[in-house]
């Protein structure tokens, strides 16, 4: 059976973008009578907003999507994540990282043509991962803020080539190392975007992840992440971005204008799609099996 999700972050209203996402992801499940989740991705602690969350009910609830319940809270679920981070600690894979983001920015200044990876980001360039064991352990006793970081060398040794299938790309060749060492987890959020996506895309048995293509180059990391982890690889589809009329394209930090604001205003749904430019939802991907990741379980990534 076909899953696929819906994944908003409640930091803001949804907007039009948001919408399209929604629905994509809506039709792709019930075009061959498959299941439609929401997950509320509330890892962000100091961000998100219980307004927000209600909002986002109602915006659905506006748009006529119908999904399973119950709806998943990555908040009540960060034991989840960090019990994942603790294994890959365990295993050699991620590493303490004590630079601030500042040291982080100088750095990568200081190194002049620093790699960047593929949207343009600087790379971070594995300070910390040259660290002696001794010092790493003597700087986490005496409480100095770190960032867990995966070495993503080191996980690629481990599991060889990978790849992925993408619906509109075809098979990709997974190149996480474009991304650098990535972040999984810090002190004031837990854990992160790629970590507890990829957690929770397996444990919620997601067959079809259907988002934007600004998240194309992500699923290299979550990839491998579901190699080391030993979760199953769904199929993905990354849908085009939707712009505004001045070819802007639509996200929170623009003020794009909001589906409460359509609602409020007495909008139609029908009406929604007449203030975007995009390419239509197109042909929906047909049933495709799903494959597995060829690695061993990890203990710590278990239906709670």
């Amino acid at each position: 059976m076909r899953v696929t999700r819906f994944a908003p972050s409640p930091t803001g209203y949804l907007h039009l973008g948001h919408a399209y996402s929604a629905q994509f992801a809506h039709d792709a499940a019930h075009y061959c009578g498959g299941k439609f989740l929401l997950r509320i991705e509330d890892i962000d602690l100091g961000r998100c907003r219980a307004e927000f969350t209600e909002s986002i009910f109602d915006d659905l609830a506006w748009l006529g999507l119908r999904y399973e319940q119950p709806v998943r809270r990555q908040s009540e679920h960060l034991r989840v994540y960090e019990q994942a981070i603790e294994w890959l600690w365990e295993e050699g894979l991620v590493y303490p990282c004590f630079c601030t983001r500042k040291q982080v920015k100088v750095e990568v200044e200081e190194a002049g043509r620093a790699p960047h990876g593929p949207s343009g980001e600087p790379i971070y360039p594995g300070t910390c991962r040259h660290l002696a064991p001794a010092e790493r352990q003597i700087r986490m006793d005496r409480g100095e803020p770190f960032a867990w970081r995966l070495d993503v060398g080191a996980a690629l040794e481990r599991t060889g080539p990978l790849s992925w299938f993408d619906c509109r790309a075809g098979e990709v060749a997974a190149d996480p190392l474009s991304l650098g060492d990535i972040v999984l987890g810090r002190k004031d959020v837990r854990t992160s975007y790629h970590l507890a996506v990829t957690i929770d895309d397996a444990l919620q048995g997601v067959t079809l992840v259907t988002r934007g293509e600004d998240l194309f180059h992500a699923t290299h990391i979550h990839r491998l992440l579901q190699a080391v982890l030993g979760l199953k690889t769904p199929r993905y589809y990354h849908h085009n971005l939707i712009v505004d009329r001045t070819g802007q394209r639509m996200s929170k930090r623009n003020r794009a204008v909001t589906l409460r604001h359509f609602r409020d205003t007495g909008h139609r749904v029908e009406q929604l799609f007449e203030n975007i430019t995009a390419s239509p939802l197109g042909p929906i991907p047909r049933r495709q099996p799903v494959s597995s990741a060829p690695a061993r379980p990890m203990a710590g990534v278990a239906a709670d």
